[in-house]
């Protein structure tokens, strides 16, 4: 029996911090989809199918036919942002999409205006925007997004709202004492407590208005004890941290096939080259480090030295991004991975990814989304770890390691729709087939 899921009646509002090059890229790839100008290419919500029973049913309708999905028509976009320009201008500027693409849905792009951003420039020292709320302190700001999601919800007519951060990487922060409990959290609001980043700012303002958040950086924001502690008070379903886009996705589809084969790993050499915003904001060391700390810990957990010291015990891993304008938004990296095989001796394999960042992250900040909204309707409060197949650094209860295997990470997703939807969880195990023909023959 599955669990009882509200049906996705209503509008779904999709409320973004951050309307960067993916966010734009996102909003302006829903309008032309809408419009029937294109495909929702690389979501798996809407073009993935998933298999339900056993094989010889034949029964694989798509995922958004299998779960009560919110209708890509039925979505509302709005946000904030540190610059005043409206969707449409920002994705002109972004330079991600061609301009014919966006001329197309102008007038649905136009008509998003950025509401202004909770901003601190201590965490983004790169980025220097004006279009920033006057509140004075961080509870008159956490205040103010409140006002902002309940005004957006109503204006529009909304059903629900998620949000889901877009923003810039913040500058490297451990969890504190403010941080522990939700009663010292909203102490430290009240106190101004400069240690409170912006994004937490929204999120908590978030979960208080019961709307779900989705932390799509390397951000600490809602992976801290107080956020989860408010999450599960107001019954309201995060899920962190940071998209899972090129490099690291590269990671996660070969680390788990050199570890199936017990190929051992001596060194994981990657480098980044991108000039967009993100790029800028990476260029500070500070931030840097929060996305380094993100992107590491990838390849430590698949490839674990301490369950296979003499395949991994000696494993070098390097990661470097640089910021080059030139490319824009087109991300290009290089991976370099020495590996040794029987008997020790070495190989090599080099990837040279050539990649457009926003166009791999606007169909994974949609699915996590409507997903999200989902968990939501299905009563699933506090972190959604079944949506770790679309996060570098998946929020896990504490205490638990993360699960960074892709296949893996796909397999709990799809148990997981199964199981809310009543449908029998697949292990792919197969042998009743066989018994079933050995049974058929005697």
């Amino acid at each position: 029996m599955g669990q009882q899921v509200k049906d996705a009646n209503g509008k779904l509002g999709i409320l973004i911090p951050g309307l960067g090059a993916v966010a734009t890229t996102l909003i302006a790839g829903v309008a032309s989809i809408n419009k029937g100008f294109s495909k929702p290419i690389g979501s798996v919500s809407q073009l993935s199918r998933i298999r339900l029973g056993k094989r010889t049913e034949n029964r694989n309708p798509l995922i958004k036919d299998f779960v009560p999905l919110a209708k890509l028509a039925d979505v509302v976009f709005g946000g904030w942002d540190v610059y005043e320009d409206n969707v449409y201008e920002a994705a002109s500027k972004a330079q991600v999409l061609e301009q014919g693409q966006l001329d197309a849905v102008k007038a649905e792009l136009e008509a998003i205006q950025p509401m202004k951003a909770v901003f601190d420039r201590n965490f983004v020292k790169n980025l220097d925007g004006s279009h920033i709320k006057t509140e004075k302190t961080r509870r008159e700001l956490a205040d103010a997004v409140q006002r902002d999601i309940r005004e957006f919800k109503e204006k529009n007519g909304l059903d629900r709202v998620v949000l889901v951060w877009c923003g810039s990487t913040e500058r490297y922060i451990e969890t504190n004492e403010a941080f522990s409990t939700l009663a010292k959290l909203e102490e430290a609001l009240d106190n101004d407590d400069q240690r409170i980043p912006p994004s937490m700012v929204y999120c908590y303002a978030a979960l208080k208005e019961g709307a779900p958040y989705v932390n799509g950086a390397p951000n600490l924001t809602c992976d801290v004890p107080a956020i989860i502690e408010l999450a599960h008070e107001n019954g309201v379903a995060i899920a962190g941290k940071d998209f899972k886009t090129g490099q690291t996705l590269m990671k996660t589809i070969v680390a788990p096939g050199l570890q199936a084969r017990a190929l051992g790993v001596e060194g994981w050499f990657s480098t980044n080259i991108l000039g967009n915003r993100d790029g800028l904001v990476l260029d500070d060391p500070e931030n840097f480090k929060t996305k380094e700390v993100s992107k590491l810990s990838v390849l430590e957990e698949i490839l674990d030295a301490k369950k296979n010291p003499e395949l991994y015990g000696d494993l070098y891993h390097k990661v470097r991004i640089n910021y080059y304008p030139p490319h824009g938004d087109n991300k290009e990296s290089w991976d370099n991975i020495d590996i040794f095989g029987w008997l020790g001796y070495k190989m090599q394999i080099k990837i040279n990814f050539l990649c457009r960042d926003s166009i791999l992250a606007a169909p994974v900040a949609l699915d996590l989304a409507l997903f999200i909204d989902l968990a939501q309707r299905a009563g699933m409060s506090g972190i959604q770890e079944w949506l770790s197949f679309y996060l570098k650094s998946p929020q896990t209860a504490p205490g638990l390691p993360p699960e960074h295997d892709i296949f893996k990470q796909l397999m709990k997703l799809q148990n997981t729709l199964r199981h809310i939807m009543g449908e029998d969880l697949i292990t792919h195990l197969g042998l009743d087939y066989y018994q079933e023909l050995v049974d058929s023959i005697q």
